[in-house]
């Protein structure tokens, strides 16, 4: 009993992206950043994911292959090999089975379906199978790892390794479920003859929902945001599964997200034009100036820049900034936009880029070294989405004293302090209605601050700066969870 007292509480983080291996979104940067703050916060946390034919040669070359086994699926018994690699001290194991990974891309594809089934059920073959991978905890990441939390409770509570894990699920995005035909729940997920298993799966007529089932099935479930976990109750934003958030409310948590605070850090970014820390403001001029000439701006210290950097998609709320546009143009402020999305949307700011000459510039086009150029360089960072689980934009941008402008929702209403010209606290801007006028008047507020009251700009970009979104900061909460599910084992 004492060494279960003091021992390590053991973690199997399961996501089907991380960085620097494979990264499409949000969770890849999870991935890759928790699991080291979680070692750091005293736990053993390592990595499973899909071995694709995308990740680096220079990291396929360094894997080391420790076991394969044949994987039960439905009718099928599937090839799986499994290979280790460690990185940044923390051990990342990838699933290898060619005929379902190694393909150009990621998702998409019309197996996906089974494709992530057999994901979750190798993981869970491989806790049972391989003792360096058995676990107090298995975390599980949006729908493409959900079974594991369903295949975990009804094929393996025999297994002595298995029967003592419990089961953390994190919902990313909530638009994304993955939903099919309820063929495969006898063809793929050999579920068809459990009727507890396939009621809590199915999601109206002929329909299995991979998340709903995680959501039934797993022992705690948590979020990016303490605001998401509250907006996922609401049918708004819960996309038909709000009656499940509300029932396991008190099994539901919010954590915020956090950034890689040595990647993003203005005093030693080398992709930037000048360093500078909260101490040294008056550099970040230079990163303005730079920009400026770069993006072919009029280079002129007096207009606010306002930066846009991300996915072109609705849920950004572009349509406020489409409909604005003009608005802030006329009031002389400046607009730079970098991203790919939506065609019609793309085509909207490349319109707007050749309408208002050395005003306005989008640049459509994924560019890493651009972005930290565009988080320097900026005043202002447009954040107006109509929903938004975390959102790290803002966060960056607040890490370079660039003041985010933003709508209330999710991370975004987290993780900016709305500015109070009374007590000058605060760390950005803030509106709260899906309106184009509401947004446009938040705007043009930050810009009056920025032209009236330097000494005000300036504490405001101190204390954006000065806010703490490590991830020792959400790895401290989430260690706190894990023991939670296992009280016995002492922190």
């Amino acid at each position: 009993m004492s060494d279960q007292v003091t021992r390590k509480i053991k973690i199997l983080f399961a996501a089907t992206e991380a960085v620097p291996f494979v990264k499409t979104g949000g969770l890849g940067d999870v991935a890759g950043s928790l699991p080291r703050s979680l070692n750091a916060a005293g736990a053993e946390c390592s990595v499973i994911l899909p071995k694709y034919a995308s990740i680096p040669e220079e990291y396929q070359e360094k894997m080391t292959h420790i076991a394969d086994f044949y994987v039960p699926l439905a009718w099928r018994s599937v090839y799986c090999g499994i290979e280790k690699l460690t990185y940044q001290g923390v051990d990342f194991y990838f699933v290898d089975n060619e005929a379902y990974f190694k393909r150009d891309g990621i998702y998409g594809y019309y197996d996906d379906g089974e494709r992530f089934a057999f994901f979750s059920k190798a993981i869970c073959e491989a806790i049972e199978k391989l003792p360096e991978l058995q676990c107090d905890v298995l975390h599980c990441n949006d729908w493409q790892t959900a079974l594991a939390t369903v295949f975990l409770r009804e094929f393996y509570q025999d297994s002595e390794a298995c029967r003592h894990v419990k089961t953390v699920f994190t919902v990313h995005n909530v638009k994304f479920q993955g939903q099919y035909n309820d063929k495969v729940l006898e063809d793929v997920l050999g579920l068809a003859d459990n009727p507890t298993a396939s009621s809590q799966l199915y999601n109206g007529y002929g329909t299995v929902d991979y998340m709903k089932g995680a959501l039934c099935y797993s022992d705690l479930i948590t979020t990016v945001s303490p605001s998401y976990a509250n907006e996922l109750q609401m049918p708004f934003y819960g996309e038909g599964l709000d009656d499940i958030f509300r029932r396991r409310s008190s099994q539901l948590r919010g954590i915020l997200n956090g950034i890689d605070t040595d990647l993003w850090n203005p005093a030693t970014d080398k992709l930037i034009e000048s360093n500078y820390d909260e101490d040294s403001l008056d550099r970040k001029a230079q990163d303005k100036a730079a920009l400026q000439r770069e993006l072919g701006l009029e280079e002129d210290p007096t207009r606010p820049l306002i930066v846009m950097i991300g996915r072109l998609t609705n849920q950004k709320g572009l349509g406020l900034v489409r409909y604005a546009m003009n608005h802030l143009m006329e009031r002389g402020t400046q607009v730079a936009i970098l991203g790919t999305g939506d065609k019609d949307q793309e085509d909207a700011f490349k319109y707007f880029d050749w309408t208002y000459g050395d005003q306005m510039v989008a640049r459509i086009a994924f560019d890493n070294a651009l972005s930290h150029r565009m988080y320097a360089g900026g005043d202002i960072l447009l954040m107006p989405s109509e929903f938004e689980p975390c959102g790290l934009s803002q966060m960056i941008a607040m890490r370079y004293g660039t003041l985010p402008v933003v709508r209330e929702t999710g991370g975004l209403q987290d993780s900016v302090v709305a500015y109070n010209k009374y007590t000058g606290e605060g760390t950005g801007f803030r509106f709260t209605n899906m309106n184009a006028d509401e947004m446009a008047n938040c705007v043009l507020d930050a810009c009056e601050v920025f032209w009236t009251d330097k000494d005000a700009w300036i504490k405001l970009q101190r204390q954006a700066m000065e806010t703490d979104f490590s991830w020792s900061r959400a790895a401290d909460t989430y260690m706190d969870m894990y023991h939670s599910l296992h009280p016995e084992i002492g922190r």
